[in-house]
């Protein structure tokens, strides 16, 4: 799978040079992002182990999250069955 872009300004940099400041679970970001670029398709992120892989709903269908800790997620839009865009880390349940 690729990356086409990374809007977390501090997940992007990690996910460019591992420089882990201002993330949280830096450890498990790391796996979440080899785990996308390791997935060799869009059907393949239903699959175990798939950190709470889940499309939205709403105002934010057409999007997609995964878990990173309680509110933390990683969202991104899909571009292609190979492609995925606009990756951000955020609280999305927060107040």
């Amino acid at each position: 799978m690729e990356i086409e872009s990374i809007r977390h300004k501090a997940l992007r940099r990690f996910a460019e040079t591992g420089n882990a400041k201002g993330l949280i679970e830096p450890a498990r970001l790391a796996r979440m992002l080899a785990y996308i670029s390791l997935t060799a398709g869009f059907d393949e992120f239903a699959v175990p182990p798939n950190y709470g892989f889940h499309a939205l709903t709403g105002d934010r269908k057409g999007s997609f999250a995964m878990t990173v800790t309680r509110n933390w997620r990683l969202t991104f839009t899909k571009i292609d069955d190979l492609t995925i865009a606009d990756l951000d880390l955020e609280d999305y349940h927060g107040d």
